[in-house]
C-alpha cells in the first residue's frame, strides 16, 4: 500500500470518526488544508466520492460507508501491530493524551507524571484538565480520569482510587459559630457547595450510616465550580465545605482547616461516614489498548494504592 494511500485512508477514517476535517487534522497533527488534500487524493485514486461535503459537516456516500467498513478495522490492526512490536522491542513510545478532573489532576495525577515520563521517556504526554464530559473521539483523548458522576456508556472504566471526602471549616469560623456534631446540623451552617460543570447540578453531600446512603439538608451559602476556590473560601472563614482528602489534608495539617464529624482516632467517625469519591481510568477499547495507555493506567493504579493524599490521617481530637 503506497504511503500516500495510507495517509489518505487514515485521514478519511479520522474525518468520519471525528465528524470534521478540522477534528481529523488535530488528531493527525496536520493542517486542515493538508487533511483535505489527503482526502482528495484518496478519492481521486479510488475514482469515487467518499464524502459529501457541506459547510458544516461531511456525510458518507454509499461508497464511503462501504469503504469505511473495510478500512477502519485495517487501521486498528496496524495500530495494534505497532503496539505489539514496540512491546517486543522493549520500548513504549508514542503520544499519550490524558484528560482529568481539575482538582484531582492538579493535586494527585500531575505530580505522578514526571516519574512516569522518566520510566517511559519515549512517551509524549499531553494533559487536559476539565471537569466536563471530554469526548474521547472528537478531542482525540487516549485516557480520561473521571469520578463516578461523569462515567459514560461506551467507555471502558477501571477503578483506580477511592478518595475520602472530608467536611471541614476554618478554626476561626468554628470558634464563632460552633461545631456541627451531626450531618443534620449542616442545615444550620452556611455551606460552600460545588456546582458540577458538566450538568450544572450541585454536588450532593452524601453520608453512609448503618449501610444506608443519605444526603442531609444543607444551607447553601456560596457555590463555585472549582474545588480549590471552595477550599480558599473555607480557609477565609466563609463556612463549611466538603473537600476531597487530596485537597483537605494539607490544609488541615497546616492548621488552616479543621475536620468535622471525626472522632479522635481519625478513622472512627461519629454517627456517619462521608461517602468517598471513586475515580476511574476510562478508555475506548479494552481489546486494542495502545501501549502508552496500558502502562499509564497500570502505573497510576499502582501509585494510588497507598497514596498519602487518599487516606484520612489520624488527626488530633479537635476541641468543640
Amino acid at each position: 500500500m503506497a504511503t500516500s494511500n495510507l495517509r489518505g485512508i487514515e485521514t478519511f477514517v479520522r474525518v468520519v470518526e471525528g465528524g470534521s476535517i478540522a477534528a481529523a487534522a488535530r488528531q493527525l497533527g496536520i493542517t486542515a488544508a493538508a487533511a483535505s488534500q489527503n482526502l482528495a487524493r484518496l478519492e481521486k485514486d479510488l475514482g469515487t466520492r467518499l464524502l459529501t461535503r457541506t459547510t458544516r459537516s461531511q456525510v458518507l456516500t454509499a461508497a464511503g460507508e462501504a469503504y469505511f467498513a473495510q478500512v477502519s478495522p485495517l487501521l486498528d490492526g496496524l495500530a495494534q501491530a505497532r503496539t505489539e512490536l514496540s512491546a517486543l522491542q522493549g520500548a513504549v513510545q508514542g503520544r499519550l493524551k490524558i484528560a482529568c478532573s481539575v482538582a484531582f489532576g492538579r493535586h494527585v495525577v500531575a505530580p505522578l507524571v514526571p516519574a512516569f515520563m522518566a520510566r517511559y521517556p519515549e512517551v509524549r504526554v499531553e494533559m487536559v484538565m476539565a471537569d466536563r464530559n471530554v469526548d474521547h473521539l472528537k478531542e482525540d483523548v487516549d485516557c480520561s480520569i473521571r469520578f463516578r458522576h461523569v462515567l459514560e456508556p461506551g467507555l471502558v472504566a477501571r477503578r483506580i482510587a477511592n478518595a475520602p471526602m472530608v467536611f471541614c471549616a476554618a478554626p476561626a469560623y468554628l470558634r464563632a459559630h460552633g461545631r456541627p456534631k451531626r450531618p443534620e446540623d449542616l442545615a444550620h451552617h452556611p455551606c460552600l457547595s460545588f456546582r458540577m460543570p458538566f450538568d450544572g447540578r450541585l454536588m450532593q453531600w452524601p453520608f453512609l450510616r448503618g449501610g444506608e446512603r443519605f444526603a442531609p439538608a444543607i444551607q447553601t451559602a456560596a457555590v463555585c465550580n472549582d474545588i480549590d476556590t471552595l477550599a480558599a473560601l473555607a480557609v477565609a472563614g466563609a463556612g463549611v465545605t466538603r473537600l476531597g482528602s487530596f485537597v483537605a489534608n494539607p490544609l488541615i495539617a497546616a492548621g488552616q482547616l479543621e475536620p468535622l464529624f471525626m472522632a479522635g482516632s481519625g478513622r472512627a467517625r461519629t454517627l456517619a461516614d462521608p461517602e468517598p469519591l471513586e475515580f476511574f481510568a476510562c478508555f475506548r477499547d479494552r481489546q486494542h489498548l495502545p501501549a502508552p495507555v496500558r502502562v499509564f493506567v497500570d502505573f497510576v493504579a499502582e501509585a494510588l494504592q497507598d497514596h498519602p493524599l487518599l487516606r484520612v490521617p489520624v488527626w488530633p481530637l479537635a476541641r468543640a
